[in-house]
């Protein structure tokens, strides 16, 4: 597959991520096709992510929204504190995320630098050499432990990491393994 369409993907369940606004159907459309096209292992987690809130007004996705990631920190969507907690070394991973969003040309937007969408997006214009071991280091190790958080609990919201990380396995031939949380 090539870089592009990797790129398009995680771009794609990374916006699935961001705080539902007025193009969210166009949001979801634009993943759902996209996630086809490219025969992604995330289709299907997203598909009933899309079922489960197709009836839902933006309001209400917008109060879920924020009860799954907002309020709860079990499910906060910034990888570093998933990683490191409030230790030093999250400063670093997000200083790091900020150097290596400016090395790739992509703009940050009001959340921290190691907010997932943020992370998905540089992942996708990684090389697959430094992507594969920048999702097994760090990324597919905080999506385990915020899909974790989801355990026990009925909530859409955990289609879309179960999905983010089917696809980041698939394409990076991994399984969890990354930074210990001590």
């Amino acid at each position: 597959m090539n870089d592009h369409v990797t790129n398009n993907i995680y771009e794609s369940l990374g916006r699935l991520l961001k705080y539902p606004e007025t193009d969210q159907t166009l949001r979801l459309d634009d993943c759902v096709s996209g996630l086809d096209r490219a025969d992604s292992t995330a289709l299907d987690p997203v598909r009933r992510f899309v079922e489960g809130i197709r009836d839902a007004s933006l309001e209400q996705m917008q109060e879920l929204y924020t009860r799954t990631f907002d309020i709860n920190p079990v499910c906060a969507l910034e990888v570093g504190w998933h990683l490191f907690g409030e230790r030093y070394e999250r400063g670093t991973f997000i200083v790091k995320m900020r150097q290596t969003l400016r090395q790739l040309g992509l703009t940050e937007s009001a959340e921290l630098p190691d907010h997932l969408p943020h992370v998905l997006e540089a992942l996708g214009k990684m090389d697959a050499d430094e992507a594969g071991e920048f999702a097994s280091m760090f990324v597919l190790p905080a999506v385990e432990k915020m899909l974790a958080g989801f355990e026990g609990k009925d909530n859409v919201y955990s289609n879309v990491l179960d999905g983010i990380c089917r696809e980041i396995k698939s394409r990076h031939n991994l399984s969890a393994q990354g930074v210990n949380n001590g």
